[in-house]
Parts: structure tokens; C-alpha cells; sequence
């Protein structure tokens, strides 16, 4: 029965491997519904998605200025299953745009399923983490699952504080490539492999990144080769145990995605 709502979730999701990512993220989901009054002026549905629009962009700027302050901001437009249209609001932060919500014009049915009728409203979710990175300055989401007594010991309740890194440890790259495509197996989607490589090797991986592909000028096959970053957020990496993740990964691979290793 509420117009205005904010919530708090913790959500699985299969995703990228970088350092804004993580499988296991928590965020703030926020509804704001229109009564008349505050349609008045709007002659057509489109009129009312434009006022709609154009008062979730205002609100959501002012939301990110008072978050993150005087920081250079973008619109992306976005894809999302429970609104059209839909957005993505980025940020500059450590020299790149960092996703920090979705948001968009909720859709006509899923309002009326609530029991609203034709009700019109926009919704946002804001991920807490990245929230935290940007506020305290932390590098690497996966600094957020770590036990690491230097990590935890710098914060305080109500307190915001540059977050002062320790040692990092040395990154250790290995590359996996292979062929897709209708001949070869099943549908390849990146996400397959950075939930592989994620089941693997757990935090221990930092990055996984498309670093190279090629098509077979006969048989049209498609080649990717895939970069696989490790480090530990807490100790030094050896080289043997990096193998024997990196040789888990080609098996598994091999076995569920249905690729022809290279």
C-alpha cells in the first residue's frame, strides 16, 4: 500500500570476474509510485513515461551527488526484465566508469499484478559494495569476504575512512583458449567459464578477460582465448598451486562447456 519503498538484499548472480564483481553481492532496491496529483499535466502514456523518466534521472543524480559527491556521471542504457525503459548510472572511479545502479520505469503489468492497476512508478537497485569501494576507497570487492584482521580493524561504526592497503601480493596470469561454435558443442556464453573458473579457484581469482579471438578462414570456427588473473588477497601465490587450478579449469571446462580446448 505504499508509494515509497527501500529494501535490503543479498543476491547470487552468475557475472563477470573483475574487481567490482562478485557472485554473492548486497543491495538497496528502491520503488517510487505516482499518485494523479503528481501527474497532472500528462494528456498520454507517454507523456507520463517521460515525467517518469525524467523524475527517476533527477532523483538518482541527486542520490549518486549526495553518495559519492562532485563526481562525473553517465547514463547507459541497460536492459532489465521488470522495466522499459531501463538504465545503468555510472561513475568515474579509479580511472574507469563503475556501474553503481540499475533502475528504469516499471512495467505496466507487473503493476497491475500488484493490484494497482495502471499506476505508474520507476524502481532502482543500488549495490552496496560498490557503494563502500567508492565511499572508503576499496580497490578490490573481494577485500569484503576476506578475514584478514588488517582489512576488518580499519573500520568503525558511522565512521568513513580511506581504506590504507597492505601488502599486494603478485598476480600470476594463465591463458586458456578453444574453440566454439554450433560444431564443437553446446552455446558458449563468457559467464560459463567465470563461473568455472570461479567454482575453481574461489577468491583466488582476480580477473577473467577476453583477451584475444580468431575465426578459422575454413572452417569458420571461432577461437577465444581467455586471460585468467590469480592473486590472493592475503598471501603469496606459488606457481604449483596456480597450475594445478589452472589444469582444474581446462578439465572442467572441457567436461561442462562443451568446448574444444586449444
Amino acid at each position: 500500500s505504499h508509494d515509497r519503498m527501500n529494501k535490503p538484499f543479498k543476491l547470487p548472480r552468475r557475472d563477470e570476474i573483475d574487481s567490482s564483481h562478485y557472485p554473492v553481492f548486497h543491495q538497496m532496491e528502491g520503488v517510487k509510485m505516482f499518485n494523479e496529483d503528481e501527474l497532472f499535466g500528462c494528456d498520454s502514456d507517454d507523456d507520463v513515461i517521460r515525467l517518469v523518466e525524467q523524475d527517476l534521472k533527477k532523483g538518482l543524480e541527486g542520490l549518486a551527488k549526495e553518495l559519492f559527491g562532485d563526481v562525473e556521471m553517465r547514463w547507459v542504457d541497460a536492459y532489465f526484465p521488470f522495466t522499459d525503459p531501463s538504465y545503468e548510472l555510472e561513475i568515474f572511479f579509479g580511472g574507469e566508469w563503475l556501474e553503481v545502479l540499475g533502475c528504469g520505469v516499471i512495467h505496466r503489468e507487473i503493476v497491475e499484478s500488484s493490484g494497482r492497476g495502471k499506476q505508474p512508478g520507476w524502481a532502482f537497485g543500488l549495490g552496496l559494495e560498490r557503494l563502500a569501494m567508492v565511499l572508503f576507497s576499496i580497490p578490490d570487492i573481494r577485500l569484503f569476504w576476506s578475514e584478514d584482521e588488517r582489512f576488518h580493524s580499519q573500520f568503525r561504526s558511522g565512521e568513513i575512512v580511506t581504506f590504507e592497503p597492505y601488502s599486494k601480493y603478485p598476480a600470476c596470469f594463465k591463458d586458456i583458449s578453444f574453440w566454439t561454435g554450433d560444431d564443437v558443442g553446446k552455446p558458449f556464453h563468457p559467464n560459463d567459464l567465470n563461473e568455472v573458473v570461479r567454482d575453481v579457484a574461489g577468491d583466488v581469482v582476480e580477473r577473467v578477460e577476453l583477451v584475444d579471438t580468431f575465426v578459422h578462414p575454413k572452417t569458420k570456427r571461432l577461437s577465444n582465448c581467455f586471460r585468467i588473473s590469480y592473486r590472493s588477497m592475503d598471501r603469496s601465490l606459488t606457481n604449483e598451486e596456480i597450475d594445478l587450478l589452472q589444469n582444474e579449469v581446462r578439465t572442467v571446462v572441457s567436461e561442462k562447456l562443451g568446448v574444444e580446448l586449444r
